[in-house]
């Protein structure tokens, strides 16, 4: 939940698009000065924002091609497989890009994956000048990109607003280097933390805002992750209400195979595809669930919780860079304790339901002094109607 924001943005005026791009008229700045390589990558950063949800496992990236003060391509990469920012910027082009500078978001890419090698199509447009915003850690690329193009001649400028531009894709990163899912943990609750009422009541704690924000969520992210107790208690479907958003993969943790083939989520697994994880349960109702067309993933367990860090291995094996966490407070503790959320985004609601039996959104049997807590930071806070939404990342 990163505000990406132009630091000087009062010095800057409104930009207007002709042809689709930036008109870089509208763009000087006050006192006549051109623009700036960080305003070039600022506008980069907005272009990449327009994969959001579209591009993973792959990473959001944005690309700009300037030439004589004038865009004259821009582009991003708008979905796994697809092109990448270079080449859609390249694709746009309004004239020829020889001796042009391209700003991209993330180091070209360097080898053949599903597209060839950025590096190649820059030098085959003899683009004179690349200035990056992040490095790239996947060891295919990790610096190759940038010594390619610098033994080729190519003028190259690193690390510019790379803050800005690292904030895109902390699901990237993670997930290239550790080969497991980012991990989202997502709750709302009230000003006395709770998440539910005594009874069991949870409908609602957030208002409409906050609720159509949560469907912006799970597009972001490849996966969702509930416990089996949360689908015996609310029998939630887990997708986006949405249209046009993306619905995200089901992931439910089920250690006894206790998932009823009634559920919403056994019902529409054809639809939605899903994964209920579980450590052992009747054969007859394995094929049951697979003939509905559940996805079945077996994993160690130990006092009937499952190995959350072996499930999340198996997942990045599956390719899934990320999983939003919808479920109850033992899922929650169970997570926080293996050390495996990498985020938390946390609803907080004007109300107050009280009483010591309500559920919290972590249970368990908690540590015993503050010392023992686990620790995140604040990164962004945003008033959604009259909740505030808190966003707190590890390290």
């Amino acid at each position: 939940m990163q505000n990406i924001e132009p630091s000087d943005q009062e010095n800057v005026m409104r930009p207007e698009t002709v042809g689709g791009f930036w008109d870089v008229s509208f763009m000087r700045r006050k006192g006549g000065e051109h623009l700036t390589d960080q305003d070039y990558m600022r506008r980069a950063i907005e272009l990449a924002k327009q994969g959001l949800g579209y591009t993973n496992p792959n990473p959001m990236v944005g690309a700009v091609i300037v030439k004589d003060d004038k865009i004259i391509g821009e582009g991003y990469h708008a979905r796994c497989g697809g092109l990448h920012a270079e080449r859609s910027a390249l694709e746009a082009l309004t004239e020829s890009a020889e001796g042009a500078t391209i700003y991209v978001t993330l180091e070209p890419c360097c080898h053949f994956g599903k597209q060839p090698p950025c590096t190649q199509a820059i030098l085959d447009h003899k683009i004179k000048r690349v200035v990056i915003g992040s490095r790239d850690p996947n060891p295919l690329v990790a610096g190759k990109g940038v010594t390619y193009l610098r033994e080729a001649g190519v003028i190259v400028e690193e690390d510019v607003l790379r803050e800005e531009c690292d904030a895109l894709n902390p699901v990237f990163f993670h997930y290239i280097t550790k080969k497991t899912p980012y991990v989202v943990l997502k709750y709302a609750m009230t000003a006395d933390g709770k998440i539910a009422t005594r009874t069991g009541a949870s409908k609602w704690i957030t208002g409409e805002a906050a609720r159509n924000r949560v469907q912006h969520m799970r597009h972001r992210y490849m996966g969702i992750m509930a416990g089996i107790g949360t689908v015996l208690a609310d029998d939630p479907m887990l997708n986006v209400r949405i249209e046009g958003l993306k619905s995200p993969i089901r992931i439910i943790c089920d250690s006894g195979l206790r998932i009823p083939l009634e559920s919403q989520i056994v019902q529409t697994a054809k639809e939605y595809q899903t994964i209920v994880a579980y450590a052992q349960g009747d054969p007859k109702k394995q094929q049951q669930l697979i003939a509905k067309g559940i996805q079945l993933e077996q994993v160690e367990a130990a006092d009937g919780q499952l190995d959350l860090r072996q499930l999340m291995v198996r997942l990045g094996e599956l390719g899934i860079d990320s999983v939003l966490v919808e479920g109850g407070g033992t899922l929650n503790d169970s997570l926080v304790r293996a050390g495996l959320v990498d985020q938390m985004e946390v609803f907080v609601a004007p109300k107050i339901f009280g009483g010591s039996a309500a559920k919290t959104p972590v249970e368990g049997v908690g540590i015993e002094t503050p010392a023992e807590a686990v620790q995140f930071h604040l990164t962004g806070t945003e008033p959604i109607g009259d909740d505030v939404l808190l966003c707190y990342m590890r390290g």
